[in-house]
């Protein structure tokens, strides 16, 4: 955990092209843990996904309701720290992989991009790729601020003397070399003890990276990424988004509202206990009202465990107007933020829904409206082997760590000794022994 108290979260090393991979995500939410291990093949240009190199192949999967976080952060260490180790063990089992380090999301700590640039005096004349790791260094150092991490820190273009909006330098000649930077932040706090968490699991922390952006990279299409299109993740305990265009990642943020307030409103609406609000929530809920909603009747178990009290019935119209103001509430504050950000230069731009809170009927069609945009929902592309019911928008960030180590190139990774995945088919008990010596 020594590079937190330097400002910066730990990076990985980028995949080689030509060289196939395993690579292990840990997405750790408000309602859930997920677990990926995935092998990446080398592959050629794809037409829809042309900046990926490798092909992505589930080995492992587990996934398991999140204990002990709120709001993304951690509240109780123990719960969470369990239910890392069941989603870890639930997908080191299928994969037969011992898995040694893991890339975790971070959605907590008020996400926030910020531009920053930085410039070197060329000590040659001709930019090569060491004078381009020096200048995203020095960026990534500049761009440190108390009480702050920095888990991303990306070139937007680059500047050679006095022409500016460089995107490819190397070759060129130079007296002064610089660069605009996008650079991602999250609270210390809120990363050091998720990282504690997880190394408590016995794991090293690969890399930690921003929830919107991992999302992006499973769901959008190049096009997109280049055209200008936002990226909402709505989870449980936050909505965070990211902004593309150009290529680039060019805007991060998020807030602590998410599908769990809008659990908590049904549970108090309809004096419900909160696990059949969520169930209620999930199988009836919707933000737009239907012509046969108010015949529709919803069973309401009640509070008590009292067998003799008789549950209550509610029709599907209730649920709607109870749903409905708190989406508006969500919906609102993503279109007030996306108006501040590099998204409101893109009239046409599309907004792309994902994680759990998306999946409520009718919620593109509001979203449309209150935004003022083409909104879709996004589910994870060019994956193969994942479970059904991992084929979702609630997996769009667990997907998205798998395609980051594709384009971890793009920022400055300082070589650091650490673990690597091993294979084998004793990592499940190899794990047991040692929780076991630690708990006698």
């Amino acid at each position: 955990m020594s590079l937190l108290h330097y400002g910066l979260a730990p990076k990985m090393k980028p995949v080689s092209p030509k060289r196939t991979a395993l690579v292990a995500a840990l997405d750790v939410g408000t309602s859930k843990v997920v677990c990926l291990i995935a092998r990446l093949r080398p592959h050629g240009p794809q037409e829809v996904l042309r900046r990926r190199s490798h092909g992505i192949e589930i080995l492992g999967f587990g996934h398991i309701e999140a204990r002990g976080i709120k709001a993304g952060i951690i509240s109780n260490l123990g719960e969470a720290e369990q239910s890392m180790r069941h989603a870890i063990d639930a997908a080191e089992r299928s994969a037969s992989v011992q898995l040694e380090s893991v890339a975790v999301s971070v959605s907590a700590g008020r996400l926030s991009g910020e531009l920053f640039s930085a410039s070197v005096d060329m000590p040659r004349s001709t930019v090569s790729d060491a004078d381009i790791a020096r200048l995203l260094a020095a960026g990534s150092r500049h761009s440190v601020r108390a009480g702050r991490v920095v888990l991303h820190s990306l070139p937007i273009a680059y500047s050679v003397d006095e022409s500016r909006g460089i995107r490819e330098p190397r070759g060129m000649l130079a007296r002064q070399f610089g660069v605009d930077m996008h650079v991602v932040t999250t609270d210390v706090a809120a990363s050091r003890n998720l990282m504690l968490a997880v190394e408590r699991c016995h794991l090293d922390v690969e890399t930690m990276v921003a929830t919107p952006y991992m999302a992006g990279l499973s769901v959008l299409a190049d096009d997109e990424v280049d055209l200008g299109s936002a990226v909402v993740d709505m989870g449980a305990g936050t909505t965070t988004l990211a902004v593309f265009t150009g290529g680039r990642l060019v805007h991060v943020g998020g807030f602590a509202l998410g599908g769990g307030h809008i659990t908590l409103d049904v549970a108090r609406g309809l004096n419900a206990r909160i696990a059949d609000a969520e169930r209620i929530k999930t199988f009836y809920g919707s933000v737009l009202a239907g012509a046969s909603d108010e015949r529709d009747m919803i069973t309401v178990p009640p509070v008590s465990d009292d067998e003799s009290e008789p549950p209550q019935f509610v029709s599907r119209a209730t649920l709607v107007q109870i749903i409905r103001p708190r989406v508006e509430e969500i919906l609102e504050m993503i279109r007030d933020r996306l108006a501040t950000s590099p998204f409101a230069a893109e009239p046409r731009g599309t907004v792309v829904l994902t994680g759990g809170a998306s999946q409520l009927t009718g919620l593109p069609e509001l979203a449309s409206r209150v935004l003022g945009r083409a909104v879709r929902i996004g589910r994870p592309l060019g994956i193969s082997g994942l479970p059904d019911e991992a084929k979702g928008s609630s997996f769009a960030v667990a997907t998205g760590l798998l395609v980051y180590p594709q384009v971890a190139h793009l920022e400055h990774f300082e070589p650091r000794p650490t673990r690597q995945l091993m294979t084998g088919t004793g990592g499940y008990f190899a794990r047991v022994g040692r929780w076991l010596r630690e708990s006698f």
